[in-house]
């Protein structure tokens, strides 16, 4: 372990190709534990190949650690990522697979909004020879607000990652070993894990799962958030916003020039004329002023980027990890009755 907590290197074991890791990011998910390893469990039984499950408690508040490691101690195919505070969903991922050993791995939230039954089809598009595979929500459980920012988000995520996808949003998806591992080692500050995962996969596919309403607790992504991923994802993968301000400003600089050469003009011909001019000369200020603002603030979310690369800051600290060593062998084990 090195001393940001991380684990260091990657393990030396080669990965199994028999192997599927079982990535489950974990907040505040005490009430949906028992659930999701009562039918995770029948699930893994059915792929009929070893498996791994790796939590990664990030930073719970609540008993899901406690849970998560007595389920550690009754089953040695799950292993528990303790991460020191709450860095995130997508750090909690990256964590998950430094730690992982699979071939395949696929991600999966633990709120039971994707039914873990659907991890079989998963492994099996990926073995059909796809890099990446993700998971489609056609029907939704989700509040009408949240539908819209996610079809938005969706569309905005599409055009700049250059994959065209109907859900970037569903963390029921599936990932060859080498697409995680160069995931890792970009070792990026504010990791948009699906985006990166497509720019770097050369076969991707998508598939229908199902969706359910969330069984207990409360949605981690509020309205705010979703906007702050965004445009996260926005500013870590394309320069285009600040080159459309460049642009909007030589459209400005011509269309200030030419209503300079109009009103000078106008005064040439009719005389000086105030009524009216002063109210649309404060339209237009406001309009310029509102602009510049605008591109101040797209400009500071880049240096904002830079700065948090330059720190070279942790993205997350592992605390600990429990569970059986990764160097045993996981051996696929019934369903429990």
């Amino acid at each position: 372990m090195t001393a940001s907590g991380k684990i260091s290197p990657l393990f030396s074991a080669a990965a199994s190709a028999e192997l599927v890791s079982l990535v489950i990011p974990v907040y505040n998910e005490a009430a949906n534990l028992a659930a999701l390893w009562n039918r995770l469990a029948p699930a893994l039984a059915k792929l009929d190949r070893p498996c791994e499950v790796i939590f990664v408690d990030d930073g719970s508040t609540d008993a899901s650690l406690t849970i998560l490691r007595d389920l550690a101690r009754r089953d040695r195919r799950v292993r528990v990522v303790e991460l020191a505070r709450n860095f995130g969903q997508h750090s909690a991922l990256l964590a998950g697979f430094r730690n992982c050993r699979g071939e395949i791995v696929v991600t999966l939230d633990a709120d039971l909004q994707n039914p873990p039954e659907e991890i079989p089809r998963l492994v099996a598009a990926i073995e059909a020879g796809n890099d990446v595979v993700g998971g489609w929500r056609q029907t939704r459980h989700d509040s009408g607000y949240r539908r819209l920012a996610s079809r938005l988000h969706n569309r905005l995520t599409s055009a700049i990652v250059g994959v065209a996808m109907h859900d970037y949003g569903c963390m029921l998806r599936a990932y060859r070993r080498h697409i995680t591992d160069t995931i890792v080692a970009c070792d990026e500050k504010a990791a948009f894990v699906p985006a990166l995962a497509n720019s770097f996969a050369k076969r991707i596919a998508e598939i229908p799962v199902a969706h359910a309403e969330r069984a207990a607790g409360q949605s981690k992504y509020s309205l705010f958030k979703l906007a702050h991923l965004s445009l996260n994802l926005v500013t870590g993968f394309s320069n285009l916003p600040i080159q459309a301000m460049s642009l909007i400003g030589i459209g400005i600089s011509v269309l200030a020039t030419l209503m300079a050469l109009v009103l000078v003009g106008h005064r040439i011909i009719y005389g000086p004329q105030q009524e009216g001019a002063l109210w649309t000369l404060f339209a237009v200020a406001f309009f310029f002023f509102g602009l510049v603002f605008l591109a101040i603030g797209l400009i500071g979310e880049y240096i904002g980027r830079i700065y948090l690369e330059v720190r070279r800051r942790p993205t997350y600290i592992v605390r600990a990890v429990h569970g059986a060593p990764p160097d045993d062998a996981v051996a696929a084990e019934p369903a429990p009755r």
